[in-house]
């Protein structure tokens, strides 16, 4: 059973974030990670905040910023507050490790990456855990090593060294952690110096914010009540509560700014799994989520899968963002890894293709046919084919698959000809042909064109409308032969008949 998160009432207002680097484009796994921030804050009448997580200069980009945006915009997670950049933040960074530091909680450490490497590998031939031996934490009584020339220090936060580090994490439960597993993490570091020219003068000179470092600073910060994140950030939380203690024992965090303000409460969600088993991640495997829009998924249905990937509201298989909200309190998150089902996602998406409005399916089919080179669709009801076919599709891509027949040549298979337009049928497919000529073109008409036809050669419908669906469409099977020409102009249909 999850743990419940505190109410809103005993830590004041709920508050939650996104934080993403824009190293790549919003993966999956993220996708989740923010709806489920999302719903938490909206459940509670809370705020959501998106922070851009950019200290890593040689690999942001921003591309990757527009587009992780243009995600949450899709997916209709909208924000309280932000795009809030780190890179934007490097003065207060400063300003707090150095606070640390005059409070004895940081240090500057002046080990050579040499140094480093001799350490470790001395500690691997002695068979124990790689760790900063601590040679420049000050201690009373301790004599530091004399300052070496020409070496830029590196801050380090200065890590407890006795007890433990427990959290009673929303998805897995208490977590007790002892602080001699974690060491003295760098909390500030010079970048390389390839990447020095792009930043700027603060960062060149006082250094860069490590991960750990920064996220427990801006959550201090701007007030974050409630943490969602991946399983892989279960490792970085001991050092992370360890900094945010520190943090708020500082003696400029005291007084009214402090009031009210507690550790955030951490619930650390399950990796998801692709089709092979292995986890999805920007490296491996995970298509970004603008990537499915574009393959013709709607957002509600992305939404609704994504939400079921670790979280459940009894059987629940379909439900709306209303819905979520409602429900979203921080409980029955699961606590295994969930499978990425293309098919599943698939008959989700159908279900909500079904539900759509006819004139928003248009639309959007639209823009499938414009990246196929299909930009002029005149003399085509796209509702009214929206009307039709959406029934028979996963996505808005399939939609167009069927819709394309009508705006390009078809090529009907050697073996669909055989089998159906066969010579007992021509005849009544070249007086069909000159019967539509005249009708007026519209379904009923249509329908009795076909009745008539049909009449007249002493055929049944199973005969002729393959046939018909062959020339015309190049396939043998549709909806009702009748509402499919009706979609058609007149003008096509009638060119695409003549070749019996």
């Amino acid at each position: 059973m999850n743990t419940v998160p505190t109410p809103p009432s005993a830590r004041g207002p709920v508050r939650t974030r996104i934080a993403p680097s824009p190293t790549g484009f919003l993966h999956l796994g993220t996708a989740r990670t923010a709806l489920y921030s999302w719903a938490y804050a909206r459940h509670h009448g809370g705020q959501f905040v998106l922070r851009i997580e950019d200290t890593d200069v040689a690999r942001s980009t921003q591309d990757s910023v527009d587009q992780i945006i243009a995600s949450m915009k899709w997916l209709g997670l909208d924000v309280d507050e932000g795009p809030i950049y780190q890179m934007q933040r490097l003065a207060r960074y400063h300003e707090v490790a150095e606070q640390l530091i005059a409070a004895g909680l940081a240090y500057r450490c002046y080990c050579t990456p040499e140094e480093l490497d001799t350490m470790r590998e001395a500690q691997r031939a002695r068979g124990e855990k790689t760790h900063y031996d601590g040679r420049w934490r000050p201690e009373p009584g301790k004599v530091l090593p004399p300052l070496p020339a020409g070496v830029k220090p590196v801050v380090r936060f200065k890590n407890p060294q006795d007890g433990e580090v427990t959290w009673n994490d929303l998805v897995k439960g208490p977590i007790t952690i002892a602080n001699r597993e974690i060491d003295d993490l760098i909390i500030l570091r010079h970048p390389p110096e390839d990447t020095a020219a792009d930043l700027p003068e603060a960062a060149r000179t006082l250094g860069v914010p490590t991960y750990n470092f920064a996220v427990v600073v801006d959550d201090w910060d701007m007030r974050i009540t409630h943490v969602f994140r991946g399983d892989e950030h279960v490792n970085n939380t001991p050092w992370q509560i360890n900094i945010f203690h520190a943090v708020m024992s500082l003696p400029q965090h005291a007084g009214a700014g402090a009031e009210g303000r507690a550790l955030p409460q951490f619930g650390h969600c399950p990796i998801i799994l692709g089709d092979d088993g292995l986890k999805l991640s920007k490296r491996r495997g995970a298509v970004s989520v603008t990537a499915y829009d574009e393959a013709g998924y709607l957002p509600e249905a992305m939404l609704n899968y994504l939400a079921r990937l670790g979280w459940s509201h009894g059987d629940e298989e379909l439900f709306s963002r209303e819905q979520m909200v409602q429900w979203f309190d921080g409980s029955h998150l699961a606590k295994s890894p969930a499978q990425w089902d293309p098919a599943k996602l698939a008959w989700v998406n159908g279900q909500y293709m079904k539900q759509a409005d006819d004139a928003r399916l248009a639309a959007l089919l639209r823009q499938q046919l414009a990246t196929r080179g299909i930009a002029d669709v005149q003399g085509v009801d796209l509702q009214a084919a929206s009307a039709l076919y959406k029934d028979r599709c996963a996505t808005v891509a399939e939609l167009a698959d069927w819709v394309e027949m009508m705006f390009v040549d078809v090529q009907p298979s050697v073996e669909d000809l055989a089998t159906h337009v066969t010579e007992p049928v021509k005849p009544a497919l070249r007086a069909l042909r000159d019967r539509l000529a005249e009708v007026d073109w519209s379904k009923p008409s249509i329908a009795q064109a076909l009745k008539e036809t049909l009449a007249a050669h002493a055929l049944k419908m199973p005969q002729l409308a393959p046939a018909v669906r062959v020339l015309v469409c190049g396939r043998a099977q549709t909806p009702s032969v009748d509402a499919v020409l009706a979609l058609f102009p007149r003008e096509k249909v009638l060119r695409r008949l003549q070749h019996v």
